[in-house]
């Protein structure tokens, strides 16, 4: 029986997500399927010196193949991800990777999600999902993520600190395969609140998250402060960072592995990896963008495939 190939959705046709798109399926060659927008991959594919075969569904086969979703109300991008994700639930998909969308743009067309996370949390009817990132040389999740920042306080929560912790350290050794996956938890305040005396949220919410997270076997340590934790996670101390807030974990991440990051949901019944940038509107068209998250967020897709193939084979 043929593998289920892969689903990539480049995102919004404006941007530089059907060139990344393209640019990686010529770099690395995958059973793949991209569903969007059909004019602008078919532009893309023919600049590039892509084959594509046009498909009216996901399904096992060789080679890219392209499913076009024009003809909607709804924005082409949403549409995609729709089919995409459905594909994927049903097991006609292995996973799911994304290309950029452009949130103002949706915005202004009534799109109510605050990105790609949480409307495929909704999709594939879960609950909560975290955002979090892989790179070359050090690992994310985030506690919370596109807020502005005078509301992350009342937003983090002992239960959401530790839903995190749970989902990311069951991520690493079910889809990486670390055995006994090392997290460490960042604080919000500096230098982890110095025991109240720079706030309070850090012993109050924080740390009875990191307290049942290690009494139920998770090596896990925090909350301590965010440039210290960085550290841990970019030496290897760590498997893995969680962060409070977006500019808290993301600023690290991308000093030290820009160009290669992976944007990896945590939570869905489904496997998501997408680029981590935005559409580029400045270069979009231009022949230029670098498709290396692209690159990376599909092997990543594999690997985690993988893994999980390789886990059900000796528990069998």
């Amino acid at each position: 029986m043929s593998k289920a190939p892969l689903v990539i959705t480049p995102g919004d046709p404006n941007g530089v997500g059907p060139e990344v798109a393209v640019a990686a399926l010529r770099q690395e060659p995958e059973d793949a399927v991209l569903i969007g927008e059909g004019s602008a991959i078919r532009a893309e594919a023919k600049r590039q010196g892509l084959e594509l075969v046009e498909t009216d569904r996901v399904e096992a086969g060789t080679g890219v193949r392209l499913l076009a979703c024009e003809g909607t109300d709804e924005p082409v991008e949403l549409r995609a991800l729709r089919i995409a994700t459905t594909a994927c639930l049903d097991g006609q998909g292995a996973a799911l990777v994304t290309g950029p969308i452009h949130k103002g743009r949706l915005a202004a067309q009534g799109f109510e999600h605050r990105g790609h996370t949480e409307f495929l949390a909704e999709l594939c009817g879960s609950g909560p999902p975290t955002m979090a990132f892989v790179g070359q040389q050090m690992r994310v999740a985030l506690v919370t993520t596109h807020l502005p920042l005078a509301q992350v306080p009342s937003a983090i929560t002992t239960e959401r600190v530790l839903r995190v912790i749970h989902q990311a350290a069951r991520a690493l050794r079910e889809d990486l395969g670390i055995p006994v996956p090392r997290v460490v938890v960042c604080g919000l305040n500096p230098h982890a609140g110095e025991g109240g005396l720079l706030g309070h949220e850090d012993d109050a919410v924080i740390l009875p998250a990191c307290a049942q997270a290690l009494a139920e076997g998770i090596d896990v340590f925090g909350p301590v402060s965010a440039e210290a934790a960085a550290r841990t996670a970019v030496t290897g101390e760590a498997d893995l960072m969680v962060a409070m807030y977006h500019d808290q974990g993301l600023t690290p991440l991308k000093v030290v592995d820009f160009g290669s990051a992976v944007n990896w949901t945590l939570g869905l019944p489904i496997i998501r990896t997408s680029v981590d940038h935005g559409t580029a509107d400045d270069i979009a068209g231009r022949g230029v963008a670098d498709p290396g998250s692209m690159v990376c967020a599909i092997a990543l897709a594999r690997q985690i495939i993988d893994q999980r193939a390789v886990s059900a084979s000796t528990s069998s």
